[in-house]
């Protein structure tokens, strides 16, 4: 038995050429989709190491800028410390003037024959011990002091007649009107 053979013909057929066409154009544009895509893709690729080289020099950015901190941090605490040294001395020094001023105004309150044995404020506590003649001068001075806007609250503590020497001895305490913000530091 013999068998048919197939025959191969290589050369275009006269009927199918718009068949032809369409699968051409298709493998052409095909061709210039994968281009495209392996392009767009190269691009990312080149893209992506941009990227990466950016990330890489902002972190040696702030590397420098952490390090120009930490040598500063040395000046800073220096500068921290100074300002809140400065400012208890300015607490203090409003407060030692207005001591003075109190010390000042209550021995200008004094009157004739009025002796002060001992005078001494201890936190915001004026304490005195006073010798005088008589009780008019000694009222009087009692009034200036409980009239002194400076002082909230007055209390004799002891009176004591010494009628060989003709002297009453007084103690007397005030309370003095608090600074605001005495001996304040700020903690940082």
């Amino acid at each position: 038995m013999l068998k048919k053979s197939t025959s191969i013909n290589l050369l275009e057929r006269p009927g199918n050429d718009a068949i032809e066409k369409t699968i051409n154009w298709s493998f052409g544009i095909g061709r210039i989709l994968i281009i495209v895509t392996e392009l767009i893709a190269f691009i990312a690729f080149l893209y992506r190491f941009s990227l990466d080289q950016q990330l890489v020099d902002l972190h040696t950015e702030i590397k420098q800028k952490q390090a120009i901190v930490s040598a500063f941090k040395k000046n800073e605490d220096e500068y921290r410390n100074l300002q809140e040294r400065l400012s208890l001395a300015s607490n203090f020094s409003v407060f030692t003037e207005k001591k003075q001023k109190i010390f000042e105004d209550i021995i200008n309150f004094a009157p004739p024959g009025l002796v002060f044995n001992q005078i001494s404020l201890i936190g915001e506590r004026v304490s005195m011990e006073i010798n005088i003649n008589s009780v008019l001068p000694l009222s009087n001075f009692i009034d200036s002091l409980k009239s002194y806007p400076e002082i909230e609250s007055i209390s004799i503590d002891k009176i004591e007649s010494k009628t060989k020497s003709a002297v009453i001895t007084v103690g007397i305490s005030a309370v003095i009107k608090p600074i605001p913000n005495q001996y304040a530091i700020k903690n940082k």
